[in-house]
């Protein structure tokens, strides 16, 4: 915008907006290195504060709708990296940057070593489509690999459960961040492929840059590559992707989708069948039905004797019972299908499971009732025995034959003979039922 200072008058306002124009179109999207400080949330919830390094300080605002995306509160003294646009607070004449996203120190350096880690491994063929195993139509069994205390373990089974419950799910629990996290899930990979399990599951909901780091471990991601089973990464963030989800044999962006990934869902299933078998039944209706008029049509046209007519019609019965027993045959091995389905889902119901277990608990109380019995009665056994042995040794049953204590008053000192005592001392005897005190005469 050309502005010709010697002959236009502007107001203040105008002024204001043209150089907002000017910067808002020049500084569309910046990146700021710098230190916070000033930091203030008013009630409104946003976030004012200004960006400062050695020479210079810019204020900034990061409104409350996007302060929610911040991987960590903001404080006095962090050093950041703020993404934005230059824009003019035209009440007061103030230029400042209104931050979309905000990077903390060490975050610049994390994306450059994943986008070096991801170029290498990619180098290597570690993400390559060809080497991905397929995943089965309906595993016999699912191992899930998640944290139990999670959101995302709730979720990817009450999906499972609705799409096809009769499919067991083995749960490895394990850290899904942190510095153990990377280690903890290569176990569960190393323990599940001893197993007889046919697709394995790595869950957890989303999270920030940091919480999802563990997953661009390059130990983990060999240790995916290598994997003799299908491998599902349910990270839970649809956005970004980790290295854990290019190296995976399938990528699901969220738990749930992940349950619909492994799982067909049986009331699909059974309505095929169910389709199936009807169309079945109908096709060869038609075919009986086409085969018996093209028959007639040959009967009308013969001009031949009566055998030859008899023949073909032997053959046509023929054709029709093969037919039948052909289509009989399908439909009973369509129903015995779909029973086995219904049998293997009645087998796994809850309430099956929960009468096994029930029953098992009144077991183990009957044994822990019978042991606490037997450990009573031998207890009370043992306390009968020590309490007749301390009777039979007890002073008290010796003084109760006849025989006394002597002691010497006044220091209660026993008396094992005669010449221990004169005359005038002053004597104790003490008996099983008392003490009778008395005094040496000779």
């Amino acid at each position: 915008m050309a502005i010709n200072f010697t002959n236009t008058v502007q107001s203040v306002t105008e002024i204001t907006r043209s150089i907002k124009g000017i910067l808002e179109h020049g500084f569309a999207f910046v990146a700021v290195n710098g230190e916070i400080s000033n930091l203030r949330r008013p009630y409104s919830g946003h976030l004012y504060f200004t960006l400062k390094d050695d020479n210079a300080q810019l204020k900034a605002v990061l409104f409350k709708s996007q302060s929610r995306y911040l991987e960590k509160e903001l404080r006095d003294g962090a050093q950041v990296i703020c993404r934005g646009r230059v824009s003019v607070y035209e009440a007061r004449g103030d230029y400042q940057i209104i931050v979309d996203s905000v990077d903390f120190a060490g975050a610049g350096a994390r994306h450059l070593a994943f986008e070096k880690l991801k170029r290498r491994l990619e180098a290597e063929g570690l993400f390559a489509a060809d080497h991905k195993l397929p995943l089965p139509f309906l595993p016999h069994k699912i191992a899930l690999i998640t944290s139990p205390q999670g959101a995302a373990v709730h979720d990817f089974l009450k999906i499972a459960g609705r799409r096809f419950p009769a499919v067991p799910i083995e749960i490895y629990p394990a850290p899904m961040q942190g510095e153990q996290a990377a280690a903890a899930i290569i176990q569960a990979l190393e323990l599940i492929q001893k197993r007889d399990c046919e697709v394995i599951v790595i869950c957890r909901g989303g999270g920030s840059l940091e919480d999802l780091w563990p997953f661009n471990d390059e130990e983990l991601a060999r240790k995916i590559y290598s994997c003799s089973l299908p491998v599902v990464s349910a990270i839970g963030h649809e956005v970004d992707f980790t290295i854990l989800d290019l190296v995976a044999d399938e990528r699901s962006p969220t738990p749930t989708a992940a349950a619909e990934a492994v799982l067909p869902d049986c009331r699909v299933l059974s309505q095929t069948v169910r389709q199936n078998r009807n169309r079945l039944t109908e096709a060869m209706s038609r075919r009986l039905t086409s085969l018996r008029q093209r028959a007639e049509a040959q009967c009308r046209l013969l001009a031949v004797p009566a055998h030859a007519l008899q023949g073909i019609r032997l053959r046509l019965e023929q054709t029709e019972n093969n037919l039948q027993r052909a289509m009989d045959n399908t439909i009973i091995a369509a129903s015995r299908a779909v029973d086995n389905q219904v049998n293997a889902l009645l087998f796994h119901s809850p309430k099956t499971l929960i009468q096994k277990h029930r029953e098992r608990i009144k077991a183990l109380k009957d044994t822990l009732h019978r042991q606490i019995r037997a450990t009573l009665e031998h207890e009370s056994a043992r306390f009968h025995q020590a309490a007749a042995l301390l009777n039979a040794v007890s002073p008290l049953n010796i003084l109760g034959r006849g025989y006394a204590v002597v002691t010497l008053l006044p220091d209660n000192k026993i008396l094992r003979s005669r010449r221990e005592a004169a005359p005038g001392d002053r004597l104790r005897l003490t008996f099983h039922d008392g003490k009778i005190d008395c005094e040496v005469v000779e």
